[in-house]
């Protein structure tokens, strides 16, 4: 009689269960404080219920590391709330907080249950996955009822197939040419990265105004100032071609000065922002084959990227970024 031996936790598997942690710790505790500070009971609603099902996930998770005799990470608890403080964000921010935090988790359920090879981490992540399209769709649909989010715009139906027969429609970096409209899968990058640096300006115009580090608040005003920066030069980019760019600026922090989370909370949320960012500007990048977009976008990609760095050191000098799990160090292990 033979049993079939245990399958272990692969590397890749430990490292994305790890990330895993860490935001799921964070987004959950920051809508935990949110559900209790949401005036409006529809909006309550929503966040209490991605509460539950969200802890219901992480429970599993931690399940999957006493498993595997993993270590659990330290990554963030009550210590990094204030319970009693002021809300820092109105009801309508807290949805939209959500909604954002979920479609960052989307691109990180695809790309980590691309790599998974043991069936408890499969179906967590596809769990996770199914979780984030629930609630992708019950905040979207929340924020459309209350006409604070703006839908991409509309175009006018193709009735025939068109190729591409010009070399001249790559072109676009010759600035006294004339450039061609864009096409819809352009627009439809450009119209999501200015939604996104809206949600990461009004995100950290409230973090600076709490923020108790005087360098951490200076990284938060950094951050909103590049906000502002990246959405006037996408939106320059639609306007040329008559696009009106996403205009809905709703959502916004309240005038408290009393922080509800903590410098290292902010910073990871921030952090992880900024990483989604630099992912998301690259898939737009490999989809535009208008050449001035490349560009601009690439330099958008490195001021995020130097931004994002930036933050790392901050988070390293105040010991709040904790070190992944390593591989085992070869050379040191056979020194004679």
């Amino acid at each position: 009689m033979t049993t079939e031996a245990k399958i272990q936790l692969t590397s890749t598997e430990l490292g994305t269960l790890w990330m895993s942690y860490f935001a799921r710790s964070s987004i959950i505790l920051m809508c935990d404080l949110f559900k209790d500070k949401t005036i409006e009971k529809e909006a309550q609603n929503i966040v209490t219920d991605f509460v539950t099902e969200g802890q219901n996930i992480t429970n599993k998770l931690v399940k999957i590391f006493n498993d595997e005799k993993v270590v659990i990470p330290v990554a963030f608890d009550e210590r990094d709330v204030i319970r009693e403080a002021p809300p820092l964000f109105d009801d309508i921010f807290n949805i939209l907080f959500l909604r954002q935090m979920l479609k960052i988790n989307f691109g990180h359920c695809s790309v980590y249950t691309a790599m998974s090879y043991m069936d408890e981490v499969h179906d967590l992540y596809k769990i996770s996955y199914d979780t984030c399209d629930k609630f992708y769709f019950i905040t979207t649909k929340y924020l459309l009822k209350k006409g604070v989010l703006a839908r991409p715009p509309y175009v006018t139906m193709p009735n025939k197939v068109e190729f591409i027969e010009d070399k001249k429609y790559m072109s676009g970096i010759n600035p006294f040419s004339d450039k061609r409209s864009l096409n819809t899968i352009e627009v439809g990058f450009l119209n999501e990265a200015i939604e996104d640096n809206i949600f990461g300006m009004q995100l950290m115009t409230g973090f600076a105004q709490v923020a108790i580090d005087s360098e951490v608040k200076k990284y938060f005003i950094e951050g909103k100032e590049l906000a502002k920066k990246i959405i006037t030069k996408l939106s320059d980019i639609l306007l040329q071609s008559d696009i009106q760019p996403p205009s809905t600026w709703a959502g916004k922090a309240t005038d408290s000065t009393k922080s509800p989370f903590s410098d290292k909370l902010m910073m990871y949320i921030t952090s992880m922002l900024s990483s989604s960012a630099i992912g998301y500007n690259a898939l737009g990048t490999s989809f535009s084959l208008r050449s001035d977009l490349h560009s601009k976008l690439i330099l958008i990609t490195k001021d995020t990227f130097y931004y994002a760095k930036k933050g790392g050191k901050l988070m390293i000098e105040h010991k709040w970024m904790e070190e992944p799990p390593q591989m085992e160090d070869r050379n040191q292990l056979t020194k004679l």
